[in-house]
């Protein structure tokens, strides 16, 4: 099992979306970077756990906990025309885009900001802090066992 960061911006999928779908189940896609892509298409797997956190606000904050429940398969809306994530350059032959399906465990009791993981000694060397842009980023089970205690999880 592996641990893992995802970033959403609230405005466009929160985690209270993820707990409204059925099954509090959802594909993850959208992600138009090479290096996530290849996360979602190579390394994310099955049982895999996720932070959900909500990026591109006043303050940003980890709020939710998730578990991988379909690995990587083709992001069908790269061939999508009417999206907003539609590639051109995607073909069902080569779909270039991947994406996983994520279920909503729980939301955090306490969400942890993003300040709190700056100061946090434990979560100085996450890529949260040293290469915020990406939307998909790998966690240390240390890290993520981190950050669960202080959102008061047991």
């Amino acid at each position: 099992m592996r641990y893992w960061l995802f970033k959403s911006e609230p405005g466009c999928f929160s985690f209270q979306d993820l707990q409204n779908c059925p099954d509090a189940t959802e594909h993850w896609d959208g992600v138009r970077n090479f290096q996530a892509r290849n996360f979602l298409r190579d390394e994310i797997a099955v049982g895999d756990r996720v932070l959900f956190y909500h990026s591109s606000i006043p303050q940003p904050v980890v709020v939710g906990l998730c578990r991988v429940v379909r690995a990587g398969y083709p992001d069908h809306t790269a061939l999508d025309p009417g999206s907003e994530h539609f590639d051109p350059k995607a073909t069902p032959d080569k779909p270039i885009w991947y994406m996983v399906d994520v279920r909503a465990e729980q939301a955090l009791p306490q969400p942890v900001p993003l300040e709190v993981i700056r100061e946090h000694p434990s979560l100085r060397q996450m890529p949260l802090i040293n290469r915020s842009r990406l939307s998909i980023q790998p966690l240390s089970e240390l890290e993520f066992e981190t950050i669960l205690q202080l959102g008061g999880v047991s």
